[in-house]
């Protein structure tokens, strides 16, 4: 099996499809206020690199990373139901951090929900912590993120 990581330069079908799908499972476990994933549209801003994960050729997966001033983080992160196990995430994850270390950032946060048991294994393995809520997130109403979780790992 091989396992390509692309940049995503445009919303392509495959995007569409990956978040459409990202968003029907995130809808299935949270209610709309508890959910904080960007559009499409807002994966392509220019503070934001998005890339598609490709089992054999086929797009199986997605994440992004946002840049900010003084970190980054981990966006819309997904891999299908049907590749999973076979280190997608792993190369999603490493390939986010590399881009936040290139743009000279030490620190990679993220938030996830607490009913992405996946997802907070993966962080974990990876050597992500669980800190407090940060950015934006820590300026919202305690009901919007009581189901969030929140990491974050230095990269250097």
């Amino acid at each position: 099996m091989s396992i390509t990581i692309e940049r995503a330069v445009e919303a392509t079908v495959e995007v569409h499809q990956l978040i459409g799908e990202l968003n029907d499972v995130l809808g299935a476990a949270y209610e709309t206020h508890q959910r904080h994933g960007l559009s499409v549209a807002q994966l392509f801003q220019p503070n934001l690199r998005f890339f598609l994960a490709r089992l054999d050729g086929v797009a199986s997966g997605c994440g992004g990373v946002a840049i900010f001033e003084d970190y980054a983080e981990v966006k819309r992160m997904y891999t299908r139901a049907a590749a999973r196990r076979q280190g997608i995430a792993n190369a999603l994850l490493r390939r986010i951090e590399e881009e936040a270390g290139g743009f000279g950032r030490s620190i990679l946060r993220l938030e996830t929900g607490i009913h992405q048991q996946e997802a907070m294994g993966l962080y974990q393995r990876a050597g992500y912590r669980q800190r407090g809520p940060f950015g934006a997130y820590a300026a919202m109403p305690l009901d919007n993120i009581e189901t969030s979780l929140f990491f974050e790992k230095r990269l250097t």
